[in-house]
């Protein structure tokens, strides 16, 4: 029993226990779900999973399920980043204990739940259990608000080192809180939208109204919705990034102002498509700038700190590009981390810039069905480009070593930025291929991605795996780890 106990306490209360708990139900639910996925579809195996499952699906419903699978996930993953901005900013530890006990039962509570109910038939029970949960998961942010008030004394610093106010407020902690409070109010406005669903109000994916010349509020607020909090999940994990790397200095200086005022400036634009659509899109473009100015600060300082650490490691005084090179590469999680912010700028936001400044010119030039392609798959790689770095983060939390770190870092490197390449070139293909010369490139692409995704996929599996058979040893990692957080928590009122 004592057994038991102890690792449902290193589980459900130390902060790699939690996040380790998230990632493995997202795991679950992308290795269950992704058995109904397009090609796996056209194999036949779609329905054969779904036999088994037991899933029932109406074609008229396939938007609501779609939006239930994505939000039983993004919430999984705001709950990591609460786990890991509770973990790493200062403050109370039962406000650290209450926000990750609300927002782990709301996530799991909704995602259990939504799932339950989106495809295992529609009891209403359910869809009102799910709503419950994501009720939780928005209390957890008010309580993450209220923690993170960066105006209380004892938070305040005077270390020249870091980003503050003459009167000693901490910018980088403002920047967390302004993060959270334009998180809580984003959805607040989907849930507006969300709750007339059924009752005056068609449930729409974003991608198939693109082109309607006219658009209701709330089919606004739903695009609005997806924009803001996709955004919002990149600050909060640049953030929480820097806070790891011990951001600090001339570039901390810099970027804090920046990372504030682009929150600020998007979320204006966001919640302006509503009232003002026409204005709203070159609001949000220029509020995007300084969130990527303050992203590339944060890899500079990053990439210099990775290097000079291994480098004096080593006992290298001088040294040449290509020992810098070679120092900069050693630890594939660290410099992945970084790495990821970057080859998002290439697949990710060139792209979107592209596809905004060349709209009406290019893009509305293409078929209904190539732009929808160009929509989703934008979204989609920003998201998998933060499910790489949260791996990744994740796998230097654990203090992965040797090879193991070497193999693991370097294959969800390597693999998800050859698939997030050959899903660029799918959803821009009009650019460069007819339509009827464009299938040997598709086929080449599809494949290509494919073999990706599934090697980042094996190497996730892999990591789940051992530390699924860790937590059978008596004395595994999960019980050092699990000291280290008692530790931790001794610590916390003394740290930054």
């Amino acid at each position: 029993m004592q057994a038991i106990q102890a690792r449902f306490n290193y589980l459900f209360r130390s902060t790699k226990g939690l996040i380790l708990v998230a990632i493995a139900l997202i795991s679950l639910v992308t290795a269950l779900w992704g058995m109904l996925s397009g090609p796996l579809k056209e194999w036949g195996i779609s329905a054969v999973a779904a036999q088994i499952y037991g899933m029932k699906f109406v074609e008229a419903e396939r938007e609501g399920r779609i939006i239930l699978l994505y939000h039983t996930i993004a919430m999984a993953v705001i709950a990591i980043l609460t786990y890991m901005i509770t973990g790493l900013v200062r403050m109370k530890p039962q406000q650290q204990a209450n926000i990750n006990a609300t927002i782990t039962v709301g996530y799991i509570t909704s995602l259990v739940f939504g799932l339950w109910f989106g495809y295992f038939g529609h009891n209403f029970v359910f869809h009102g259990l799910f709503i419950v949960g994501q009720a939780l998961v928005f209390f957890a942010g008010l309580q993450l608000a209220v923690a993170l008030w960066p105006w209380r004394p004892e938070y305040h610093v005077t270390d020249p080192a870091y980003a503050h106010t003459r009167g000693g407020v901490d910018l980088e902690r403002v920047a967390f809180f302004a993060m959270t409070v334009v998180t809580l109010i984003s959805a607040v406005f989907g849930a507006v939208a969300g709750s007339l669903f059924g009752n005056g109000f068609q449930t729409v994916m974003s991608e198939n109204i693109v082109r309607q010349p006219l658009k209701t509020p709330l089919e606004l607020a739903v695009i609005g919705h997806l924009h803001i909090m996709l955004e919002l999940i990149a600050v909060a994990l640049t953030l929480v990034v820097g806070r790891w790397f011990d951001f600090k200095g001339k570039l901390h200086r810099w970027a804090m102002p920046l990372m504030i005022i682009g929150t600020l400036i998007v979320a204006g634009g966001v919640w302006a498509v509503v009232p003002f659509e026409p204005i709203a899109h070159v609001i949000i473009n220029v509020g995007a700038f300084p969130t990527l100015i303050a992203s590339w600060l944060l890899v500079w300082f990053g990439w210099r700190k990775i290097a000079a650490a291994r480098l004096a490691e080593r006992g290298v005084q001088r040294a040449s590009f290509g020992q810098k090179l070679s120092a900069l590469l050693h630890d594939p999680l660290k410099f992945g981390m970084l790495w990821q912010m970057i080859y998002m700028n290439f697949v990710v936001t060139a792209v979107g810039i592209f596809m905004a400044i060349r709209l009406d010119a290019a893009i509305r030039v293409w078929s209904l069905r190539d732009e929808q392609v160009g929509l989703t798959g934008h979204w989609h790689i920003l998201s998998g480009i933060i499910a790489t770095i949260i791996l990744l983060m994740y796998a230097d939390m654990t203090n992965l070593k040797g090879k193991t770190r070497q193999w693991f870092g370097w294959t969800v490197i390597i693999a998800s930025d050859i698939a997030f390449a050959a899903v660029t070139l799918f959803e821009t293909k009009r650019l460069y291929v007819t339509e009827a010369a464009q299938q040997p490139l598709v086929d080449t692409v599809m494949i290509v991605s494919d073999i990706g995704l599934v090697a980042v996929l094996i190497a996730l599996a892999a990591l789940m795996v051992w530390r699924l058979i860790d937590l059978f040893k008596r004395q595994g990692r999960w019980a050092a780890e699990a000291t280290e957080s008692r530790l931790e928590d001794a610590a916390a009122e003394v740290g930054r």
